[in-house]
This record gives structure tokens, C-alpha cells and sequence, in this order.
């Protein structure tokens, strides 16, 4: 295993151009969502029908992360991202002439498989990066996929109304091929050397989480925190639409705003980590995190206390993730794509899991929310600070 940087080194136009890129690419799983409407009544589709969309592109996004993503371990990154974001432009201009909900549902389920060049782009940063540097470059591209996600709502909904969902989907796709052909201009064309078959890789992903103990400690702290991140979020959507409150979907939007302060977290903490160490902003952040979890209990009807609560509860799960990421990358940067997938792809089933259980949850009363989440992330500080041979004995008894 090697902690040092693998081939060429990226500048750093190229590593901007990929957290452009990144946001840009995984803006396209969310930036339809506020035209769902649009689209039903331009098929004279049902809502819920056309509702899918939001659910095919998060399955395509799960099923990219195990099989594309770690063909950044044997491919070159100038062959890799940008072929990936123009195949991505492609999808999205028909489905920008998709003529019924089937098709449409279908090209996002390949949109949502495609977006996953973002997890490409933060393993080729982290694999090309010297370790003093790794943690600050992978929180740039952070900062971009955050960027992507925070802004991606609002750009696609102002985007529907003044051009049509059908114009929005090809502004997208006009973005993401400008950005796959500056990323070709910058990204490094050194041949990758791989182990093994594809399908090898692939069947060795579950593998990694035996064999590597450090992936299996840092999988099973980022798993705990993003349940409770999606769980927080999902649940307090669910909890304001109802009285007392009983606030528009426009308004509960609003908070999303909160995320802004994770935005500028995640730079920070790539930093922070490259002169810390990776435990200390994992430790730092998840306690800000599970204390924000505790005050949202009881600060739901002051919305100035929420959003601030919100802000630090971001905040304190994007640098956790920052400092694992790049963590995970450093224990092998040759392995770097399988080794993000197999985290990322763990990762988020955790995040579905708390999406999914969310509106179960909350009907018990919105404490029970919060009281879990910062279980789950006072938890994952436990993982972080004890004794990682303990732990890791513990972890395989499950595997």
C-alpha cells in the first residue's frame, strides 16, 4: 500500500475544471425535480407516474457507482471523464425529446448511472494529487458536487420556466459537453496499469471491505452519518408541511439554503486534514453535527434557530466526508476508483435507507428524528476515535 500519488500530477486548472465538471454532471439527478409538474402536463401524464423520474435517476446513481466508477483505475483520466460527460450530453438532448413518461424515466435511469463521473473525477484527483495536497483537492471537488446539488433545484426551475423542461435538459447538456472538452484539454493521458479483467475488479469490490480494514472502519462511520444526514432532511420536509406549520413546498425549499455553509466547509476541511490528519475533522465535524441534530429537537419553530441548526448540521457532515474521502483514497491511490466505489456505493444505500424510513419515523414525533441522527452520528464518532482494531474485529463478524 502507498499513501503517495500515483502517475502525473494534476495542475490545478484541471482540478478546477473537474469540480466544475462534477457539480455540473451530478446537477442533472435533481435539476428536473421542480418541473415534474411541467412535464405531466406536457404528456398529459399523472404526477406520480412522472414522479419517477427523481427515483430512476437515484437508482441509476447507485448502480454507476459499482460499475463505472471504478473504471478510473483502467482507464486514463483524459479518456475516462471526458467520454463520460459527452455520452452524458448526449442522454440528456434525447431525453430532451423523449416522447412519453417510459422513455423519459428510462434516460434518467442512464443519466442517474452517468453522473457518477463526479465519484470518477474525486478518485482522479485524489489518485494524482501529492499526499500534503490530497485532503484540499478532493474538498474542491467536494465543494463542486455540493455546489451542483445546492444549486441544481433552483437553476433547473428557473431554467423550465423560462425555456421549457425540454430547453432545460438541453441548456444541461450544452454545459456538460463544454466541460467534458476542457477537461480534455487539461487532464493527463498517462496509460493506466490494471489488474486483472473488468468483471475481475468488479467481483473483487465486495472483497476490499475484507481485506482492507481501513475501508471497512471509514464505510461503516460514513454510512452512520449520511443515514442520519437523509433522515434529518427527509424527515424535517415531511414534519414543516404539517401544522402547526404547514409550510409551502417553496418554503421549505428555502432551508436547502443552509447548505451554503457546508459549501464552504468542505474546502476548509480538505485543508484542515492535510494538516491535521483526517480523524481530528471527522471528529470535529460529526460532534458539531450530532450537537446541530440535538438543538433542531427543539428549535423547529424558530426558523432562524432551524437554519442555523441546518447550516451547522451540513457543515459538520460535509467536512466529515472530505476527511474520510480522502482518507479512503490515501490507502491505496492506484485502487482509488474501486476503492471509492465500494465506500460510495454503501454509502448511499445508508442515505436511502434514511430517506426511506424517514416518514415511518417522523410520525412517531419529530424528536424521534433528531434523537436518532445524532445517535447515529455520536456513533460514528465512537467509530472514529476508539481503537480501530477493536472496532474492525467487531465489523468482520458481520461480513
Amino acid at each position: 500500500m502507498t499513501e503517495g500519488a500515483v502517475g502525473v500530477r494534476l495542475p490545478g486548472a484541471a482540478v478546477a475544471v473537474l469540480a466544475v465538471a462534477a457539480g455540473g454532471a451530478i446537477a442533472n439527478d435533481y435539476a428536473i425535480q421542480p418541473a415534474l409538474a411541467q412535464v405531466a402536463r406536457d404528456f398529459g401524464a399523472p404526477v406520480p407516474l412522472v414522479a419517477v423520474v427523481a427515483s430512476a435517476a437515484m437508482a441509476g446513481y447507485l448502480a454507476g457507482l459499482a460499475l463505472l466508477v471504478p473504471l478510473a483505475d483502467r482507464l486514463n483520466p483524459r479518456t475516462l471523464i471526458p467520454v463520460q460527460l459527452l455520452v452524458l450530453a448526449g442522454v440528456l438532448a434525447f431525453a430532451a425529446a423523449a416522447p412519453s413518461p417510459g422513455v423519459l424515466i428510462g434516460c434518467f435511469v442512464v443519466i442517474g448511472g452517468l453522473t457518477t463521473v463526479a465519484a470518477q473525477a474525486s478518485a482522479v484527483v485524489g489518485k494524482h494529487s501529492d499526499p500534503g495536497r490530497r485532503g484540499a483537492r478532493m474538498g474542491a471537488v467536494s465543494a463542486g458536487i455540493s455546489a451542483g446539488i445546492l444549486l441544481s433545484r433552483f437553476a433547473g426551475g428557473v431554467l423550465a420556466d423560462w425555456i421549457g423542461w425540454r430547453g432545460a435538459l438541453l441548456a444541461f447538456a450544452a454545459f456538460v459537453a463544454a466541460t467534458a472538452l476542457a477537461a480534455f484539454s487539461l487532464l493527463p493521458s498517462g496509460k493506466e496499469s490494471p489488474s486483472g479483467s473488468y468483471l475481475a475488479s468488479l467481483r473483487a469490490l465486495p472483497g476490499l471491505l475484507r481485506t482492507r480494514p481501513r475501508l471497512r472502519h471509514a464505510t461503516a462511520a460514513g454510512m452512520l452519518w449520511f443515514f442520519a444526514f437523509n433522515l434529518v432532511w427527509v424527515g424535517l420536509a415531511l414534519r414543516l408541511a404539517e401544522p402547526p406549520y404547514t409550510l409551502s413546498p417553496a418554503a421549505i425549499g428555502l432551508y436547502s439554503l443552509a447548505g451554503v455553509l457546508g459549501l464552504v466547509v468542505t474546502r476548509t476541511a480538505g485543508r484542515l486534514s492535510d494538516r491535521f490528519g483526517n480523524r481530528a475533522v471527522m471528529t470535529t465535524g460529526l460532534t458539531v453535527a450530532a450537537c446541530a441534530a440535538l438543538v433542531l429537537t427543539f428549535g423547529l419553530g424558530n426558523p432562524v434557530a432551524t437554519a442555523a441548526a441546518l447550516a451547522l448540521f451540513d457543515a459538520g457532515c460535509f467536512a466529515a466526508q472530505v476527511a474520510n474521502q480522502a482518507g479512503i483514497v490515501a490507502i491505496d491511490p492506484a485502487r482509488s476508483g474501486a476503492l471509492n466505489a465500494a465506500y460510495l456505493t454503501l454509502y448511499y444505500a445508508a442515505g436511502a435507507i434514511g430517506t426511506a424510513i424517514a416518514g415511518t419515523i417522523v410520525a412517531a414525533g419529530w424528536p424521534a428524528i433528531t434523537l436518532l441522527a445524532a445517535a447515529a452520528a455520536a456513533a460514528a464518532v465512537l467509530l472514529t476515535r476508539i481503537k480501530r482494531r477493536r472496532v474492525n474485529n467487531v465489523l468482520t463478524s458481520y461480513i
